[in-house]
């Protein structure tokens, strides 16, 4: 089987987009699937196998590939900008379509949809560009602390905690380096959990085992440091809770990965507020990150999946559901 990985990107996450990647070619099994790399440099030029060519060439290689397997987190990749072109070049490949891929990146439109779905979201406000105060009325209504994060990004770049409101202005600074439009989220007092969705070739989800982050002295949170510096955060998995909030969890993370429409896989993050309340959704990633280190592969470890068994699930569940997209559209 032809397969073509495409990863880097224009993104601030480009780094971790490699670390993806060289992980995921480490684990497939190459008597199995015929490899092509195609990277997306930091300035969007394009190169395939190690060797610089256009754009129309770069498609055109992945127009040939059995399956594409876009290992790119954040903008000009996981939000479905790379989606659209592979959609416009017939090429099945792994994780959500175009619209999921882009709701999933905006954590405004998430939060909408999935309220509207009836999950709960950290309450906030969205502060978009040439808006630079947040009105006396939201500060009384989310109270502090807050967190104050780019609407479009990942891998907690440009994400602040806040215990002042003195502290707002640089808070929002750090966050528009990333984006112009910020959100301002209530701080929940709780613990964090993961759960990872997948999704098999004939249609049906699974919720893995929840995973419990730990973060170690001197992060107030889940920063960028601790996620990718070594021993800055413990993963419990499974998760040490009662079997009910488990079960709770994932069928919450399932109905998230029904109503944003996703496909393949999905990481949802939630709080599980100190006061005993409903687990609170923060936030989705529909494509996580994905070396052997990282919580999703993690979490379908402990549920007794390989990587490797991992990675052909996922595009096994790829071609499956283009040659479904294909039957439907036929029957137009």
């Amino acid at each position: 089987m032809k397969l073509a990985i495409v990863y880097g990107g224009r993104s601030g996450e480009h780094e971790v987009s490699c670390k993806s990647a060289h992980s995921i070619l480490a684990h497939l099994d190459r008597g199995r699937y015929d490899v092509t790399e195609v990277l997306i440099g930091r300035d969007g030029a394009w190169h395939v196998d190690g060797l610089p060519v256009g754009m129309g060439d770069a498609l055109r290689t992945l127009g040939r590939a059995d399956v594409v397997f876009p290992a790119l987190h954040g903008p000009y990749g996981e939000d479905g900008t790379v989606q659209s072109l592979l959609e416009l070049a017939g090429v099945p490949y792994v994780g959500s379509g175009v619209l999921a891929s882009a709701t999933g990146m905006d954590k405004e439109f998430t939060k909408k949809i999935l309220a509207a779905d009836g999950l709960r979201v950290a309450d906030g406000a969205v502060l978009r560009p040439g808006t630079d105060e947040l009105p006396a009325a939201d500060r009384d209504r989310l109270g502090l602390p807050v967190f104050v994060k780019p609407a479009r990004a990942g891998s907690s770049i440009g994400v602040t905690r806040v215990d002042d409101w003195a502290a707002l202005p640089a808070a929002l600074d750090a966050a528009r380096a990333c984006d112009g439009k910020v959100l301002v989220e209530a701080g929940v007092t709780g613990r964090e959990v993961d759960v990872a969705v997948l999704q098999f070739p004939d249609g049906s989800l699974r919720a893995g085992p929840p995973l419990e982050i730990r973060v170690t002295d001197g992060h107030g949170f889940f920063d960028y440091d601790a996620k990718y510096t070594a021993g800055e955060v413990v993963f419990d998995i499974p998760a040490r809770l009662d079997p009910a909030v488990t079960a709770r969890l994932q069928e919450l993370a399932v109905q998230a990965f029904t109503a944003l429409d996703c496909r393949g896989l999905l990481r949802v993050d939630f709080f599980l507020p100190a006061d005993g309340g409903d687990p609170v959704l923060n936030e989705v990633n529909t494509f996580p990150g994905f070396t052997s280190a990282s919580q999703y592969p993690r979490m379908w470890q402990a549920a007794g999946m390989s990587y490797p068994e991992l990675l052909d699930t996922l595009i096994a569940t790829a071609l499956a559901s283009a040659a479904h997209r294909l039957t439907a559209l036929s029957r137009r």
